[in-house]
């Protein structure tokens, strides 16, 4: 994954918890996390658990509250044909 894919998906994912602060705080991380389940791909997500991977990754602390709440990908299986 590049640098700038990486910093696109912090930049989103710490926008979608920006907004999701404005709720009140017992649905704000359940309300990150439908979002991301919702609208991100499984690659995008799988690249969001990558990211989480290491500890300065910049993500929002409403993020990082989320994360258990968001599905996780089976990872990538290459088929030899």
């Amino acid at each position: 994954m590049s640098h700038d894919t990486k910093t696109k998906l912090v930049y989103m994912a710490n926008q979608i918890a920006t907004f999701f602060k404005s709720q009140p705080q017992s649905k704000a991380a359940q309300g990150v996390a439908t979002h991301i389940n919702k609208f991100w791909d499984p690659r995008m997500r799988r690249q969001l658990f990558e990211i989480l991977e290491n500890e300065e990754n910049g993500l929002d602390a409403l993020v990082l509250q989320a994360v258990p709440l968001i599905r996780k990908p089976e990872p990538v299986t290459h088929q030899v044909p």
